[in-house]
This record gives C-alpha cells, sequence and structure tokens, in this order.
C-alpha cells in the first residue's frame, strides 16, 4: 500500500515537473526587442530574398521585428564570422546555404569557427540551381552552350555570388557535369551578377530559381538548364537534360553555439509558422522556391545537412585546393 501512495506521488511529481516546464517554455520571456538576421550577400541575392520573407512572417509569430542585416565578402564568411562570434541569447541569428556552411570549409580552411561554431534552428527554403546565359549569347540551348564552350576553351565567363557562395557551387557543379573549360567571375552578390549578364558584360549566370526566374520569364536572360532531377511548375520549358548535374540547395537559420535551447525552440516554432503561412508560401511560388516538409524543419535535419554537404564539397572541390 505504502509502495503504491509513493509511486503514486512519484508520477504526480513528475505530471505537475513536465506541465512546469511545458509552460516555462511557452511563456519564455523571449524576444523582448527586436532581432537581427545577418544575410551573408549583398540585398536582391536568393538569400536575401527568402531571407525577407520568412523574417517578416517569423517576427509576427514572435511579436517582434526581424531587422535584416547584409553582410557581404569572402563567400558568406564574413557574415558568419559576426554571427559565430555573437552572443549566444537568440537576438543575433544568420541564414546561411551550402556554402556558407559547407563549401566555405574546404574554400576557407583558415576560417575563425567551424561547423559546432553554430546551432541549427531549421531549415526553411529549398532551392534549385540554374545556369542561364545573356540573351544575345549564340547558343539557344544547353547541347549548343555546351558545344560552344568546349570549341571556344577558357572563353566563356559564368558569374556568380562570390567563391563559396552557393551559386558559386552550382558553376562548379554544373561545369563539371558538362565536362568544360570557363572562366567563373565572382560578385560581391548575385543580384550585381545577374545585373551584368543582363548588359551583357559577362556571358551568363549560375543562381538558384528565386533570383533569376523573373528576369527569365521577361527574357532578360535565357535559361539553358536547371539543376534537379523534375522540372519546375514555375519554368515548365526549362530542361534538366544533365546527368550529375543536380543543384537542389537549401537555406537554413543558425544561431551562434551556447543558444539555449529553449530559445532554439521558440525561434524553431517560429520558422514553422513562417513557411507555413500564406504569405511564404504565395513568394516562394513567385520564387521557384519550394518550403521544407514538416518532418524536414527539425534542427537535426538542419545539421545533417550540414555534415553531408561538408563531405560533399570537400570532395568536389578538391582540384581547387591542388
Amino acid at each position: 500500500m505504502f509502495g503504491r501512495c509513493l509511486a503514486a506521488a512519484a508520477a504526480a511529481l513528475l505530471l505537475l515537473a513536465t506541465a512546469a516546464h511545458a509552460q516555462d517554455t511557452s511563456k519564455l520571456d523571449f524576444p523582448k526587442r527586436p532581432i537581427t538576421m545577418i544575410v551573408p550577400f549583398t540585398a536582391g541575392g536568393t538569400s536575401d530574398v527568402i531571407a525577407r520573407a520568412v523574417a517578416d512572417q517569423m517576427g509576427t509569430a514572435l511579436g517582434q521585428t526581424i531587422i535584416i542585416e547584409n553582410v557581404g565578402g569572402a563567400g558568406g564568411s564574413t557574415a558568419l564570422t559576426r554571427a559565430a562570434r555573437a552572443e549566444p541569447d537568440g537576438y543575433t541569428i544568420a541564414i546561411g546555404n551550402a556554402g556558407t556552411n559547407a563549401a566555405t570549409y574546404t574554400i576557407y580552411p583558415k576560417l575563425s569557427f567551424t561547423p559546432d561554431s553554430f546551432a541549427p534552428i531549421a531549415v526553411v527554403a529549398k532551392t534549385f540551381g540554374i545556369v542561364a546565359l545573356r540573351k544575345d549569347f549564340p547558343a539557344k540551348d544547353l547541347k549548343e552552350f555546351i558545344d560552344y564552350a568546349k570549341k571556344n576553351p577558357g572563353k566563356v565567363n559564368l558569374g556568380h555570388a562570390g567563391v563559396g557562395s552557393s551559386n558559386y557551387l552550382i558553376c562548379k557543379s554544373f561545369v563539371h557535369a558538362a565536362g568544360i573549360d570557363v572562366q567563373l567571375v565572382g560578385y560581391r552578390g548575385a543580384a550585381l551578377a545577374l545585373t551584368d549578364a543582363i548588359g551583357s558584360q559577362i556571358d551568363g549566370v549560375c543562381d538558384a530559381a528565386a533570383s533569376v526566374s523573373q528576369a527569365i520569364d521577361d527574357k532578360l536572360v535565357k535559361a539553358v538548364v536547371v539543376g534537379s532531377t523534375v522540372r519546375l511548375a514555375s519554368l515548365p520549358d526549362l530542361p534538366t537534360g544533365l546527368a550529375e548535374f543536380e543543384a537542389q540547395g537549401w537555406n537554413g537559420l543558425f544561431a551562434p553555439k551556447g543558444t539555449p535551447p529553449d530559445i532554439i525552440a521558440k525561434l524553431n516554432a517560429a520558422a514553422r509558422t513562417a513557411v507555413a503561412s500564406e504569405a511564404v508560401k504565395k513568394r516562394f511560388v513567385e520564387l521557384s522556391t519550394v518550403a521544407p516538409d514538416a518532418d524536414e524543419l527539425t534542427p537535426e535535419v538542419l545539421q545533417q545537412l550540414v555534415t553531408r554537404d561538408v563531405a560533399k564539397y570537400r570532395a568536389l572541390l578538391a582540384d581547387d585546393k591542388k
């Protein structure tokens, strides 16, 4: 009898403790002021456009403004250095991608941060890489472009958002898959590269659909291939057509290492609310971007993507380090 009473009392205490913890988390006094979201590139690029759409809805969910801070330079590593050194209190977060948070460790081996410098919050978008050419480029489709590049080795130039950016990785993946020799031209942001392609200052760009789809629709540039196994609903005429060129990317949110789990959980919940909102869904359709599935929105999934892509791009970029 006494043992049963003890067991019942222990169970009751456990329920009370669990309920108290849930209540504490739900009433967590965060955020009390605006949050800064660092974007590792200049305004107008893929990460920036996605960040602004998500930040607006996250801010609504959290009841605070999320301020976008664009920090360009060194393929995103300048911004990530700042993010890694920020106070781990949830008031400074960063949006990153496979370039800034995976490939960068091969490209810039002497960084002041490592993958362990960040606490993953959530994947917020899945993106698709596209190669697009200036509208007056002599080749009209993928086959003609590859033939032209092979007949003119080293003479074609493709712009990207800087060494280490996701656009740089799109370029590297495409060139490797196509077996061609072209010049890769780095800019401080994707928007600058696209502007030069539109103005025929360069031959083309490697970019995400989020950034370049409107220019394609407006016939300011002509796309030749998307790095996906399926065609994009927003660009149904754009072929896949190149084996080994799969450039599906991601954008994820990170906080400095040491950010309390309860704050990470609250930021994750806000990110989930944001990507499920009609405003973000509508914007993502316009950007040829896909929201993650519900089971892809955990911090653990983002950590797995980082670990996978660190190894993936170490192999892809091995020749660059020789």
